[in-house]
């Protein structure tokens, strides 16, 4: 059984008229909508939600800093540790060089193996990637079984 909720999760996400340029960088001048997907731990944090819409364009870290203004104690417990994929590409990030460094690209190394570096570009990388109307974003923590 899925969980969805849209509406009062708009409130919680960055306003993508907020955006430094940098942040902006690629985004393009229309506004829409992206999905958000929490697995295992993630899921259980946010009270059990699957699937949040959140406003587009933000950067991760904007998604990160949504999530922990909604969630309290989710970026410690749940995103420190966790994988996340934009569009089914895992996403390398560093939320402790983010702590250390005000722009956050210490540790920033950009989308998977992104076969057209033009594109990385062109969206940012690590915490600065740019998530866009129509993307997909994964929070995958680790899991085990025994």
């Amino acid at each position: 059984m899925s969980s969805t909720t849209t509406g009062t999760t708009t409130s919680a996400a960055p306003n993508p008229s907020s955006l430094s340029p940098a942040e902006a960088k690629g985004t393009g001048t229309g506004t829409g909508t992206f999905t958000l997907l929490l697995f295992a731990s993630a899921s259980t944090f946010a009270g059990g939600l699957e699937t949040l819409r959140f406003p587009a364009p933000t950067t991760l870290r904007g998604v990160f800093e949504a999530l922990e203004a909604r969630f309290p104690g989710m970026r410690a417990k749940v995103l420190r540790s966790a994988a996340v994929t934009v569009n089914l590409e895992y996403v390398d990030f560093d939320l402790d060089a983010d702590a250390d460094a005000d722009a956050g690209d210490e540790g920033a190394r950009g989308v998977g193996d992104a076969p057209d570096d033009r594109r990385e570009e062109a969206r940012g990388s690590g915490l600065d990637l740019v998530i866009r109307d129509g993307d997909e974003v994964g929070i995958i923590p680790p899991v085990s079984s025994g």
